[in-house]
């Protein structure tokens, strides 16, 4: 079966800088997959490559799609849904109004009302704060409300980005067990970046290590989460 998202040859600048060198993976549909590597490796800047946030060279194929130059909100529109490092609600509005801002890209408002309550399912502590302001909701919460909007597009593939960053361990644990969750039952693909390392591989599928903006390894989760070598290296646990 042909991955949902095919990348080969990817180069990503900001000005004359480049950041990401050839940079080569896959990702299977319904799967997780998580980019691991220091600061400064290229993980986020990959994320912002796949959305045409950044300036690009070379080849993504989204089901069998070329989407190299297309807009950010058509790549969007293809359901792709990016949840960016410190989280990006709106932090005027409620929490009701950030997820029907979200569905913007959809006519059906059956269907939306339909979502915005299974999105509640995953998230009951929104629901209690449905007209609370974003802005006032604790960084747990604002980093679920950031994750129910990106599942108001109905994604097949959800790109996040730190998303346990100035989080309380607890709640942490809450977030990607609710990941974990919305993978299985929504059969939504998952590509992950993220710094703590061993809970994105307790979480993943499959990894890929960066450094420097090229790919120094890739395989099984389970298996990078056994290579002590990998391990002290690149992922300093």
């Amino acid at each position: 079966m042909a991955p949902l998202l095919e990348v080969k040859g990817l180069k990503a600048f900001y000005g004359k800088t480049q950041v990401l060198y050839d940079l080569g993976f896959d990702i299977a549909e319904g799967g997780i997959t998580t980019l691991l590597g220091a600061n400064g490796a290229g993980k986020t800047t990959t994320l912002r490559a796949l959305c045409n946030m950044v300036r690009t060279e070379g080849t993504i194929r989204f089901a069998g799609e070329d989407l190299m130059g297309k807009p950010t909100e058509e790549i969007v529109r293809r359901r792709i849904a990016h949840v960016p490092e410190g989280r990006g609600t709106f932090t005027s509005l409620t929490v009701d109004e950030n997820l029907r801002i979200a569905a913007y890209t959809r006519n059906d408002k059956e269907a939306v009302a339909a979502e915005r309550e299974r999105v509640f399912s995953y998230f009951p502590r929104l629901k209690e704060r449905i007209t609370q302001q974003a802005g006032t909701l604790s960084g747990g919460e604002q980093q679920m409300l950031a994750i129910a909007r990106a599942l108001m597009l109905k994604p097949r593939l959800m790109l996040l980005d730190e998303p346990s960053f100035g989080l309380a361990p607890l709640i942490v644990v809450e977030i990607f067990r609710i990941l974990k969750r919305i993978n299985e039952e929504e059969k939504v693909s998952i590509l992950l970046v993220e710094q703590n390392a061993a809970l994105a591989l307790d979480l993943a599928d499959y990894a890929y290590v960066l450094e420097t903006g090229n790919v120094v390894m890739s395989d099984k989760a389970s298996v990078v989460k056994n290579d002590e070598t990998i391990r002290k290296s690149y992922l300093g646990y």
